[in-house]
């Protein structure tokens, strides 16, 4: 098989801006986030994109997950015992590190975007933003696999430098842990 698209082009249409600065300080999954604030600054010149936005609750939002550490096809999920395939899960570590969330949108000012319950982290690039429509975007007869005999009492995170017997980077001890 050819390769359909041996090369693309993305600008990002803006950036978080967030207290959660490493990913062990964001919630695994924007919809256990409840109460993370933030705000997504749009780029200069896209503000007219923003018309009629403000009358939507949720939003989802397209990133890049520009903290990702290269690329993983089987990684273990924070609540698993085993490894998965990176497609079914939502890892970072992927061929692509695209993120998709829903967060709730507070309010607009100008080309500034108050958020909240989220999980995303300070200065993730934003490539796009839609709309949540409940009507086409819930679908509540999915399933969800393996997950669903996964424990929910577990972590947010896996700590991979304790699986690994070594100290946590520079960054982690100078940084207040977060709180369960």
């Amino acid at each position: 098989m050819t390769d359909p698209a041996p090369s693309l082009s993305l600008r990002p249409i803006g950036v978080v801006r967030t207290e959660q600065r490493l990913h062990h300080e964001a919630p695994r999954q924007s919809g256990l986030g409840r109460g993370a604030t933030g705000v997504i600054e749009i780029r200069q010149g896209l503000q007219n994109g923003l018309a009629d936005l403000s009358g939507f609750s949720h939003l989802w939002v397209l990133f890049w997950c520009h903290l990702a550490r290269g690329t993983k096809l089987q990684v273990m999920p924070p609540r698993d015992t085993r490894k998965r395939g990176v497609f079914a899960t939502r890892a970072p570590q992927r061929p692509n590190p695209l993120g998709l969330s829903c967060v709730r949108l507070l309010g607009i000012d100008k080309r500034v975007l108050a958020i909240a319950d989220h999980d995303l982290l300070d200065g993730t690039p934003v490539l796009d933003l839609k709309p949540y429509l409940p009507y086409c975007d819930s679908v509540p007869a999915a399933t969800i696999g393996y997950v669903a005999d996964l424990p929910n009492d577990v972590g947010d995170h896996r700590s991979w430098w304790e699986q690994k017997g070594l100290a946590p980077p520079r960054i982690y001890r100078t940084r207040r842990p977060p709180t369960e």
